[in-house]
């Protein structure tokens, strides 16, 4: 008489942390800058952040010059696997410039915050505080933002659960 054995395998289930990513280019480009005299690593911060989980959705929100050097860079962010969203920029007759994504970037945050584990922001604009708690207490998921430590808003450095100093790791 033969016996059959019957194994069930049980299969361990994980799923993988969904981030999404938005960055205030205007933002880490001026910060970088002025801190450091160098660029923010785009390819780098992907690689770092392939680790911890997918990213389900990156956006980079930019200002349109038309100059080569811009087209250049967007391409870059498109080829890393950026969504690049653009504004004209605006030169005011008194020579100030208008060119601000605050209220886009914020619509898409609370958009995509349903949809995620994760919310990471790269800026250190203080007017991001808000929501980035609003999205923590709503939906409680992780928020963290990337920023250079003595140019990111101490407000918004509190609203998050993970502030990550942007240094030379990250810099071209």
């Amino acid at each position: 008489m033969a016996y059959v054995t019957c194994v069930t395998c049980y299969f361990n289930e994980y799923t993988v942390k969904k981030i999404a990513l938005f960055v205030d280019v205007q933002n880490i480009y001026y910060t970088c800058r002025q801190a450091y005299g160098r660029q923010f690593n785009y390819r780098k911060l992907w690689q770092h952040l392939g680790y911890e989980g997918n990213i389900s959705a990156a956006t980079a929100y930019a200002i349109h010059r038309g100059d080569d050097g811009q087209l250049k860079f967007q391409d870059a962010l498109k080829h890393i696997g950026f969504e690049v969203k653009l504004k004209p920029f605006i030169q005011r007759s008194d020579g100030s410039a208008k060119g601000d994504w605050d209220v886009g970037i914020t619509i898409d945050i609370m958009e995509a915050a349903s949809e995620v584990d994760c919310v990471i922001l790269l800026s250190g604009d203080g007017d991001f505080d808000l929501l980035m708690q609003k999205i923590k207490q709503k939906y409680g998921i992780e928020t963290q933002v990337y920023g250079v430590p003595s140019l990111t808003a101490k407000s918004l450095i509190d609203s998050v659960e993970q502030f990550h100093e942007i240094d030379d790791s990250l810099l071209l």
